[in-house]
């Protein structure tokens, strides 16, 4: 879905929220979004490796 859009398409969505959040509010829902990315990417890691972990230590015993 996402690989649709294109450059004028991510041009529309970003003006369309500076009109709507404004230019004071667009840094700190930015940061937002980038702490959350982060987060959940950190998560997804977390439970690869505790899950790769768990299949050596089975393959082990």
């Amino acid at each position: 879905m996402l690989q649709n859009i294109g450059v004028p398409g991510l041009i529309l969505i970003l003006t369309i929220a500076l009109i709507i959040f404004g230019p004071s509010k667009l840094p700190e829902i930015g940061r937002a979004f980038g702490s959350t990315l982060r987060e959940f990417k950190k998560s997804t890691r977390d439970l690869v490796t505790d899950n790769s972990n768990s299949e050596t230590s089975n393959k082990k015993e």
